[in-house]
């Protein structure tokens, strides 16, 4: 959150309300419904009490849900929808999952074990982060979670090294690694349907508009500009942040003396890993065999247990997952009844009309940059994703574009983005906060680090995605 966003959130709550109930009151545009434009105003509302810091996004979205529902806006049945939804549970699942993954001190022995192989120059650890938040990615839907896996690993690579906070002799090494994790993030999370609490949404979304995507599809279509991504981008921050420091020989010994410590595989983790193994070729094969995904992570839960790997008292200390649960819940029922009513089409209507003139492949383009671009207003992916996903997609569609490459390129920007600024991202805030760069520096190596990422997924992605969606 940016300074300006903190100094007075009163301020920024009562500007917030004056807006939603400006455009409340405010003339019905024609080809709209008073229903669907009070909705537009109760959401508008929502997301930009979020992007200004005036309400936290829990209690934006349920205040903009519970109105819809007294105002009569919305039924009950409508407004409630989404609590229900397949989706939303396997997020939530998902999450506590996850959470097994780093109570057993799994994600961390695999850690340790990239490095002790690939740590012996800077590069090479910056490799081992990628590689390491690649292998967890899909089993923790939320890079927010993974980023406790991967911050201490790369502060302890960082010390390894010779960086400290605060030291200038080493400075760069730190920001170098720290920037990987906070990038490795960003690509990971395109990587995987369930990396990122978002990706499921918009394939959720992207259903409306004909497109079935699952675990498998989302994968194929990820993988070739994805992994050129994560192979490139560690050699693209090399050389834009040049670290003091090109040799590490002492990090693989440092790593291995922490397995050493860890002992052999204990029980847990032997059960987590077979679990998430499990899920992930299940989740790879579903689509094939007909199963449900959520249904896949409600099995891999229960395996956890019931074998005690995963206890009551451990998901009962979970409370972030009951909010992101309530949240996503709330937001995506709105958004999904503004399209239902027609909302999302209009807008789409208007956008076309002024693009009108575009070839199908330049419109796409310009609606994939305008999209990342627009990341620089949200502190949250997902927010952008509810607010801004389905209105370009339609837009795309009216202008010719093929909603399949459209609406993966779109989705996968919603990942890689949000290295854009420090704020793109909750899980940007441990590295950035680590005290290594600067906030200038990092606007710039974001918006080069995004640039780079955005030719990628144009110039090698578009190609792939027009071969494999045939």
């Amino acid at each position: 959150m940016t300074a300006s966003r903190a100094r007075d959130p009163r301020l920024a709550q009562v500007g917030i309300l004056a807006l939603t109930v400006a455009i409340w009151f405010a003339p019905v545009p024609d080809g709209l419904t008073p229903q669907s434009w009070h909705l537009f105003a109760l959401f508008a509302g929502a997301i930009a009490s979020v992007v200004a810091g005036a309400l936290p996004i829990l209690t934006a979205s349920l205040l903009a849900l519970a109105i819809a529902v007294l105002s009569g806006t919305l039924s009950p049945e409508q407004a409630y929808s989404g609590f229900a939804n397949g989706t939303i549970l396997l997020i939530v699942v998902a999450f506590l999952v996850a959470r097994a993954v780093v109570l057993c001190g799994l994600g961390a022995r695999i850690g340790h074990l990239v490095v002790s192989a690939f740590g012996r120059s800077t590069l090479g650890l910056s490799y081992s982060l990628f590689l390491v938040d690649a292998v967890i990615a899909p089993a923790f839907p939320s890079s927010t979670a993974r980023s406790g896996v991967l911050f201490p690993i790369a502060t302890s690579l960082a010390e390894a090294a010779g960086a400290r906070p605060g030291e200038a002799s080493r400075r760069r090494v730190g920001g170098f690694l720290m920037f990987s994790g906070m990038v490795s993030l960003s690509l990971s999370s395109a990587l995987w349907l369930t990396a990122m609490a978002g990706n499921p949404l918009g394939a959720e979304m992207a259903r409306t508009f004909g497109l079935e995507i699952s675990f498998g599809s989302w994968l194929v279509a990820s993988s070739v500009p994805t992994l050129t991504a994560i192979v490139l981008m560690p050699l693209v921050l090399y050389k834009l942040i040049a670290p003091e420091v090109t040799s590490t020989p002492d990090a693989p010994k440092a790593a291995r003396k922490a397995l050493a410590a860890l002992g052999p595989f204990s029980r847990p983790e032997k059960i987590v890993a077979v679990t998430f193994v499990a899920m992930v070729v299940l989740w790879g094969a579903a689509a094939t065999l007909g199963l449900d995904s959520t249904a896949i992570a409600f099995l891999g839960l229960a395996v956890l247990l019931a074998t005690g790997v995963l206890k009551g008292a451990d998901i009962a200390k979970e409370g972030d997952v009951l909010s992101t649960f309530l949240w996503f819940a709330a937001l995506f029922t709105l958004s999904s009844q503004l399209n239902a009513l027609g909302f999302m089409s209009f807008v789409g209507q208007q956008l076309a009309s002024a693009m009108t003139g575009l070839t199908p492949v330049l419109a796409g383009v310009t609606l994939v940059v305008a999209y990342v671009l627009l990341h620089y207003l949200f502190v949250s992916p997902t927010a952008q994703l509810l607010a801004l996903f389905g209105v370009f997609l339609q837009v795309g569609v009216t202008l010719g574009v093929p909603v399949a490459p459209l609406a993966f390129l779109l989705l996968f920007a919603t990942n890689f983005f949000t290295a854009i600024a420090p704020q793109g991202s909750a899980s940007n805030l441990l590295f950035v906060g680590a005290g290594y760069l600067s906030q200038g520096e990092l606007y710039r190596l974001g918006g080069i680090v995004t640039a780079t990422s955005l030719l990628i997924y144009l110039i090698v992605g578009l190609p792939w995605l027009m071969l494999v969606l045939r």
